[in-house]
């Protein structure tokens, strides 16, 4: 049997300006903080001699390891990024996005099979985890959503069997609820 893995497809290149800080904080609390702490205690477990039965120099070189690792794959990450600001407008003038249609960046309420409202905001794959109501835009209901127009109706295959949503309402900008994701709107 072969070690060799195929590699995996990087996901979309979009962040919002909120995913991209979330980010560069994650980079500069790793290099800047975390790193430093490390390795002045491995330097310091080092310090005491054998390091063959040393655990904390073995844990600590580990760490290292790992902390370096996630500072490449931000770094690199974030180098790549295109961030999309759906609240600024080019030019300063009007924006050329239609507001019917669903782009990066919109916040979408959709109407399940049994009548449940739920608003979702369409995200990279970077930062769908910062908020329940975030999704992918690489998953499959963020690409069923990609581009469709208000009273659409769109069937998506999940794990749990194909499921049909009506977009009912699409914003852009700020949240549009402020009592969770099926309390009221504005």
């Amino acid at each position: 049997m072969s070690r060799y893995r195929p590699p995996t497809t990087p996901g979309s290149k979009y962040i919002t300006p909120e995913g991209a800080k979330r980010l560069r904080d994650e980079l500069d609390q790793l290099w800047l903080e975390e790193r430093p702490r490390v390795t002045i205690a491995v330097s310091a477990a080092a310090a005491q001699g054998d390091r063959s039965e040393n655990a904390e120099y073995t844990y600590g070189k580990k760490r290292l390891h790992e902390i370096d690792r996630r500072v490449r794959f931000l770094r690199k990450r974030l180098e790549g990024m295109t961030i999309v600001d759906t609240a600024a407008h080019p030019s300063g003038g009007e924006s050329r996005r239609d507001p019917t249609r669903v782009y990066f960046g919109a916040w979408v309420q959709l109407e399940q099979a049994n009548a449940d409202l739920r608003w979702y905001r369409l995200v990279g794959p970077d930062e769908f985890d910062m908020a329940a109501d975030y999704i992918s835009m690489d998953s499959p209901l963020g690409r069923g959503l990609l581009g469709k127009r208000l009273d659409d109706e769109i069937t998506v295959d999940l794990p749990s069997g194909a499921a049909t949503v009506l977009i009912v309402e699409i914003r852009y900008g700020d949240r549009p609820y402020e009592h969770g994701p099926q309390g009221p709107g504005p």
